[in-house]
């Protein structure tokens, strides 16, 4: 009779916090409101639920209880609406995470200087929050990581108060999507990918998610075969965006044209997909990810070669604009140590703000240290700091070009840039990203001051 009735009550427990998220009467935190953590958390409010964010940075918990926006991805019109009408608010009392039925953590997961995982942010997270966690509570971690981490590093964190996962809380990951900036593919549609440390937590964490997004979620066996899907995902696009710098710079000494030949190459309506070389490689995920899989697999005696090669190459990509530019300057008889050179562009990707590892930055590190006088020009990022100094963006006129000696295209803004009046008053230009030609019409062959990289 006592072992019924505790059978009973186990699976009465397990149903209520699933009746909540169902009926989206649960209440959400999100702890991180970054450029994963503030989508998420407009579009589980904009879905029904009450949203709690958790942010330590005070001026982002400010700035969103004004309903004030700061990220590209939210529609400040759903921010503002959301925000008066209770749905979401934010704080950074993270004793209040006691209230909360459900919390996503996506906080930052970066590399230090030896390309290490740094955890610190999601360690000190988990241990914040197994200050208050409670029964009948799910743990979602979204922030990119190695794969094992979930089930070595967070659960025995979570688990040191006495709750036992599948039980009495139900812990899951699924890895965030988010590619800023993108027109089509948002976090409402974007394809979920979850897996939860027993079926519990499971059907816990993909009843969430399906009540949120317009996309399918996909559940797999476990959540290490979810941190490894986002780590194949980005492994895939850092080897193949090396692939294509390397095919650039080889294409050079062959004088070849890289970009017609990947126009060409993209015919193929099978077996081929196109990615394009530039000064580098940047934001939150391709430099970063696949880097956590190196770390992993050490400890199993393996050495990801093919990820390290494509480190080295997409690494090596700022020396070689600065080189190519150094030619180019020779060419006119004039050295780069004194030359005044602009960068269009400092952002790692095209119409947005975001300079997390920008190439730019890389490439005016380079130019820097040979001794050239950089400025920059961006629509998007008026301001940026730079080696703890803050840097402002010059003005784009027909004065300022004229009287700098070289123009670098670092970043393919299609939008708060004049090309033509770059093309026209510039007296050397080197385009790393091919747009001035896209824009203006120009030919490359009869234009002997714009080059290609």
């Amino acid at each position: 009779m006592t072992l019924n009735w505790k059978l009973e009550g186990e699976a009465k427990l397990m149903s209520t916090l699933y009746e909540k998220i169902t009926t989206k009467s649960a209440k959400v935190g999100v702890i991180g409101l970054g450029y994963v953590g503030l989508p998420l958390a407009v579009e589980k409010a904009k879905a029904g639920f009450r949203v709690l964010g958790f942010d330590i940075q005070r001026e982002k918990v400010d700035k969103i209880n004004r309903g004030e926006n700061y990220i590209g991805d939210v529609v400040p019109e759903d921010l503002a609406t959301l925000t008066k009408n209770g749905h979401l608010s934010a704080t950074d009392d993270f004793s209040r995470i006691g209230e909360c039925d459900v919390v996503a953590i996506c906080v930052p997961t970066p590399l230090d200087n030896f390309k290490q995982p740094d955890l610190s942010y999601v360690v000190n997270t988990a241990d914040t929050l197994s200050s208050f966690m409670h029964e009948d509570m799910l743990v979602v971690l979204e922030s990119t990581t190695y794969p094992g981490t979930t089930e070595e590093v967070l659960l025995p964190i979570l688990s040191k108060g006495g709750l036992k996962v599948g039980q009495d809380f139900y812990l899951a990951y699924s890895p965030e999507r988010v590619d800023p900036g993108n027109l089509l593919y948002k976090t409402k549609n974007t394809p979920k990918v979850v897996g939860g440390c027993t079926p519990q937590c499971l059907k816990h964490a993909k009843a969430l998610y399906e009540a949120v997004l317009q996309a399918p979620v996909f559940a797999v066996s476990s959540p290490k075969e979810a941190e490894m899907a986002k780590i194949l995902e980005n492994t895939f696009r850092i080897v193949n965006c090396a692939l294509a710098n390397e095919m650039a710079v080889v294409c050079r000494k062959l004088g070849i044209n890289i970009w017609e030949v990947i126009e060409a190459a993209s015919t193929k309506p099978f077996g081929f997909m196109p990615f394009y070389p530039g000064p580098g490689v940047g934001g939150h995920c391709i430099p970063i990810d696949p880097f956590y899989l190196t770390y992993k697999a050490r400890s199993v005696d393996y050495h990801t070669r093919l990820i390290e090669l494509a480190g080295e190459i997409n690494d090596y990509m700022p020396e070689y604009v600065t080189a190519r530019l150094q030619d180019l300057l020779n060419d006119e008889r004039k050295p780069l140590r004194g030359s005044k050179v602009i960068l269009l562009g400092i952002a790692y990707k095209g119409d947005m703000d975001d300079v997390r590892e920008s190439p730019a930055l890389k490439v005016w590190d380079q130019l820097e240290a040979k001794g050239a006088d950089v400025t920059y020009f961006d629509p998007y990022c008026r301001s940026v700091k730079r080696k703890g100094k803050a840097y402002e963006s010059c003005s784009l006129d027909e004065d300022m070009l004229k009287k700098a000696d070289a123009v670098v295209v670092t970043c393919a803004h299609t939008k708060g840039v004049d090309y033509n009046l770059v093309l026209e008053a510039s007296p050397l230009i080197l385009d790393t990203k091919n747009i001035i030609s896209k824009v203006t019409g120009v030919d490359i062959k009869s234009c002997p001051k714009l080059h290609l990289l």
